[in-house]
């Protein structure tokens, strides 16, 4: 790297947080609105002496949506599914809306949704025996499971195929229903893992549309992608991640400055 290139990333990464290229203090996270996910010095360690994420924190807030973005390996899945209660973990903790994924998971479970990038559904159901099962599990009311379905089946042109086995759904039909299955409850937190993977152009505009959309009514999404332009349009934070740590984070226009999310993204990724 040139010496004017790492003038430019310290520059860049000193606006972003003081504390760059390492976890932020618990103390230095400034918060907006209803905290939603703090991410608190979290851990995790696949095996003895490898952290595969080395103690992170950030907060997400209601009515945010938060982009999560790194390379294969860097620690993005492995964090979503310590969010969402699918791996276990000892350093650290995970709250959602005050509650500890950890001490309170069922409790957790209620407030959030999550959606990974190869969504597993049943495909001996149909699309609306699926939904309901779903709704069913979340007990949401039969006006409710109806509206939102109805809504949302239409938003993404999958109504008239909700009567048809799952097994016969393309992939991007089967990431539409499980975008839905994930809204009908109505989430105070959205997790998603890289959800604009096998959606065409306007399906992937679809969703966008309706992750601004949930978020204006007070819910809060924290996402994945590679897809590093739709997430400097879409989102209002930005992490990202490297071999485990954070080394950049804040509001997307300050993580940018004056350059592209992309060219930051290379310039850090690069930088060994």
């Amino acid at each position: 790297m040139t010496k004017c290139t790492e003038k430019r990333r310290k520059a860049r990464t000193s606006r972003v947080n003081p504390n760059i290229g390492f976890a932020p203090k618990v103390d230095t996270i400034f918060v907006r609105g209803v905290l939603m996910l703090y991410i608190k010095n979290f851990s995790k360690e696949y095996s003895k002496g490898k952290k595969a994420v080395d103690n992170i924190s950030l907060t997400v807030s209601s009515g945010e949506i938060f982009g999560f973005i790194g390379h294969n390996g860097a620690g993005k899945t492995t964090t979503i599914k310590s969010i969402v209660g699918i791996l276990e973990f000892n350093e650290g903790d995970i709250l959602i809306d005050n509650k500890s994924i950890k001490k309170n998971p069922i409790e957790c479970k209620k407030l959030m949704a999550y959606i990974p990038d190869n969504p597993d559904l049943y495909e001996a159901l149909t699309g609306i025996q699926y939904l309901s099962f779903i709704a069913d599990i979340y007990k949401v009311s039969k006006e409710q499971r109806e509206k939102l379905i109805k809504y949302y089946g239409d938003k993404f042109e999958l109504t008239k195929y909700l009567g048809d086995l799952i097994y016969s759904y393309s992939h991007g039909m089967k990431q539409k229903l499980a975008v839905i299955s994930a809204l009908i409850h109505k989430p105070k937190l959205l997790i998603l893992d890289e959800p604009f993977v096998g959606l065409d152009p306007k399906a992937a505009h679809t969703l966008k549309e309706i992750m601004r959309e949930i978020c204006n009514e007070g819910s809060s999404i924290f996402f994945s992608t590679h897809v590093l332009e739709v997430a400097e349009k879409l989102c209002d934070k930005i992490a990202i991640i490297k071999g485990g740590k954070i080394v950049a984070m804040g509001d997307t226009e300050e993580v940018k400055g004056n350059s592209t999310l992309e060219n930051v993204f290379m310039e850090l990724i690069d930088n060994e």
